[in-house]
């Protein structure tokens, strides 16, 4: 790949997307998979607030999960060059199976590191010892592969002797020298205080991915993460210089890492976007929630931060933070405006002449129709917003302002 090619975000699944890419031509992957941990994890994305559950459960047990990974390491290690560098981050729920299908693919000889994540976060067991540290399994692909050495700061138990030839710098009570890298790293993990903070609870912190980029390539090369979430690796990739190809399965990711990179100052005409629902049957294919984002976030509104017991109400417009609700459906009725306007009293709290708010739907019924115009004679503008509408760009929730206003329904 030329450096002129942009960087590409894909949406889609791996297995598919990765045989596309051209053999022998990344040179560093890296991959933090859905971990053998049969637990569902809430995520919440960051200031957008979307919920959304992402299933970690692998019918069949450990087998079917390690036949699954094999299916992609085996084509991620035919894209990877052959000075090319492989990390592959896990937990102790599948690691020791995982190692046995890495060594048999890239080869024993082919194994350098497993490096340990040590990081202080989460609750402690009362049974047994906590488990604070992940694995991540470094390999190459041949006998040659970037490595850049990297130096840290550490701590000396005591304090040296005068003939030490290391730089020492004193602080506090304590004597700190600089040491090369070794194979455990001390790296806190990512808070919801953080600033990086994203809302992903499997989110890795980005100076864990600037060690192995660092490290492991140079400006110019490329950088692959096939299960990019909510793109840390992408990120520090951009940040460092890098070319980069991110692939994830949910639309809700590819929408949260564009904003992510945005912040950055990385224009979304600089990439390349490939895979995002383009037309009706692409929608009705995503799963709820992903669709509850997808609507929302195309009227640039945000989404509630509940997942459940969010009385109705699944999102807020851009300009006035009126509430929504969105269904993946066809043939909305009355009954679903109806229920809708005790969502927008129980939201507004205070008696009040007007309420506003808009539902999203694929079609409507009649009487939904009849029920909208009966409440505008009530002071409620309930806005009825066809999915195909946002899907041809026909509108933006500037243009259902505008169209209140010219109804007689002044928005404050």
């Amino acid at each position: 790949m030329k450096d002129s090619v942009k960087n590409r975000l894909i949406c889609g699944d791996n297995l598919v997307e990765l045989a596309t890419l051209p053999t022998e031509s990344v040179d560093l992957i890296y991959i933090d998979p859905p971990f053998f941990s049969n637990r569902n994890y809430e995520i919440v994305w960051g200031d957008e607030a979307e919920i959304r559950s992402f299933e970690d459960r692998w019918e069949g047990g450990v087998y079917a999960y390690i036949d699954w990974m094999k299916k992609r390491v085996q084509i991620l290690y035919r894209i990877l060059k052959p000075t090319g560098s492989f990390y592959l981050h896990c937990d102790w729920h599948a690691g020791h199976y995982l190692k046995v299908m890495l060594d048999d693919i890239f080869g024993r000889e082919n194994f350098h590191n497993e490096i340990v994540w040590h990081y202080f976060m989460g609750g402690k067991s009362r049974r047994f010892f906590a488990r604070k540290h992940d694995v991540i399994f470094f390999y190459t692909k041949g006998k040659r592969w970037t490595f850049n050495y990297v130096e840290v700061e550490r701590r000396l138990p005591k304090k040296p002797s005068l003939g030490s030839h290391k730089p020492l710098v004193h602080k506090g009570d304590a004597w700190y020298s600089t040491v090369g890298m070794d194979d455990v790293w001390d790296i806190s993990g990512v808070f919801n205080m953080s600033k990086e903070y994203q809302g992903y609870n499997t989110q890795k912190p980005e100076e864990l991915l600037e060690r192995i980029i660092w490290a492991s390539s140079n400006p110019g090369d490329l950088v692959l993460d096939a299960f990019c979430g909510c793109g840390t690796t992408l990120a520090v990739a951009q940040k460092y210089g890098r070319r980069w190809i991110g692939i994830d399965i949910s639309p809700s990711a590819i929408a949260l890492i564009k904003k992510r990179l945005a912040t950055i100052g990385v224009d979304e005409d600089s990439l390349l976007i490939t895979g995002m629902p383009k037309n009706l049957a692409d929608l009705r294919k995503l799963k709820p929630f992903e669709f509850q984002y997808w609507a929302i976030n195309e009227l640039h509104g945000t989404p509630s931060s509940k997942k459940t017991g969010d009385m109705g109400i699944d999102g807020f417009s851009f300009l006035e933070s009126h509430p929504i609700q969105v269904k993946q459906s066809d043939g909305v009725g009355r009954n679903v405006v109806d229920n809708f306007l005790s969502a927008l009293k129980r939201y507004y709290k205070t008696p009040r002449r007007q309420y506003h708010g808009l539902i999203i739907g694929f079609s409507f019924t009649k009487g939904a129709f009849e029920e909208v115009a009966r409440l505008k004679g009530e002071g409620v503008n309930i806005e009825l917003v066809l999915v195909e509408d946002i899907l041809g760009r026909k509108i933006r929730f500037e243009q259902v302002v505008q169209r209140n206003r010219q109804n007689g329904l002044q928005i404050s």
